[in-house]
């Protein structure tokens, strides 16, 4: 006898699709459905398809397929038995020592399963494996090294700096780095279309310009902006995020470029005040502007290094007003050049 949903389970069914987070939503569930970096992709699907999966070490800025590339392989080799045969873990919340020697050892150690006459090994995913302690990666090199017949292991991370070199030459090791505006271009599209969504051209635009190649960042400002407008306008986009409007960093650059000190710290200041900019934002957008403006090519090493060092400072939470006269002080050599170049 088949069973037919009430009308609360459909609606709650409904209700639970309105809440999900467009980024699982919308995840790639095969690596043909992974946005870019087809290189990659291809190499792991060879190997998958092979029975020749190394030990993987993926790591690049977030939002850029990470994660996504390495469930899309669980779910190739294992289909349905997914669950099973994958132990995920962050290491950021489970970086220590006993995680690598009970958790994960455990599950290394227990035998793999057979789906019909193929044998399958176990695979271990460790998310921001750059977290983990010292001594977690060194236990976990040994653990590698003892059950490699049996499982492999795949680690994530965003600085591969921070892991050591006993882990990384035991690994294949693939940089994902960030998305061309294209790949993210068309997959918002792909999301937007799916959704039902009004979205302007320059909203669009906004969009791929703030997530600076990040998959993950897109998706998010775009379903926050949906949730507070129906529109999605550049308008909209930006003050969802809290990022100065370009006009608004029109006029910045314009009193950084052309008025004195005290004007333009007043009137900066007051635009802060009023829109409730923050200044590392401000700092972030000018960068950007800083490359479009001609000027020789030391003075704009420089001025990129210094607007660096003030982002950096107010990282640390340095006084917004010391680093707002950094920021004016830094564009002095730039208004030489231009009145020089001027005459």
């Amino acid at each position: 006898m088949s069973e037919t949903a009430t009308p609360m389970e459909v609606e709650q069914s409904s209700d639970k699709s309105k809440i999900t987070p467009w980024v699982e939503k919308y995840r790639p569930h095969s690596l043909a459905d992974v946005a870019a970096h087809r290189d990659i992709i291809d190499t792991i699907d060879r190997l998958t398809s092979e029975n020749k999966l190394p030990h993987l070490l993926l790591y690049g800025p977030p939002g850029t397929g990470k994660t996504s590339t390495i469930l899309a392989v669980a779910r190739k080799l294992y289909g349905n038995h997914f669950h099973n045969m994958i132990l995920e873990l962050n290491a950021s919340d489970d970086r220590g020592i006993d995680v690598v020697r009970q958790q994960i050892q455990d599950f290394a150690s227990t035998h793999s399963f057979s789906f019909g006459a193929k044998a399958h090994v176990k695979l271990v995913l460790l998310d921001e494996a750059d977290a983990m302690t010292k001594d977690a990666q060194f236990a976990l090199r040994r653990v590698i090294e003892k059950y490699t017949k049996s499982t492999r292991f795949a680690l994530i991370c965003n600085h591969v700096n921070k892991i050591i070199p006993a882990l990384q030459s035991r690994c294949t090791r693939f940089r994902f780095a960030p998305l061309d505006t294209s790949h993210v271009t068309d997959r918002l599209k792909h999301v937007i279309a799916a959704e039902g969504l009004d979205v302007s051209e320059s909203g669009l635009a906004a969009l791929v310009r703030l997530s600076n190649g990040d998959m993950r960042k897109a998706l998010n400002i775009l379903q926050s902006t949906h949730m507070a407008s129906q529109q999605i306008t550049e308008e909209a986009v930006h003050l969802c995020t809290g990022n100065p409007l370009p006009k608004d960093i029109e006029r910045i650059s314009y009193l950084l470029l052309n008025e004195s000190f005290a004007t333009t710290f007043s009137g900066i200041s007051e635009m802060k005040t009023k829109k409730g900019l923050a200044l590392v934002d401000i700092i972030r957008e000018v960068t950007m502007f800083a490359f479009r403006i001609r000027m020789p090519a030391d003075i704009r090493a420089q001025l990129i290094n210094d607007l660096a060092d003030i982002e950096y400072r107010l990282s640390f939470g340095c006084n917004d007003k010391l680093q707002l006269g950094s920021l004016i002080s830094s564009f002095t050599p730039v208004r030489s050049a231009l009145v020089a170049a001027a005459k």
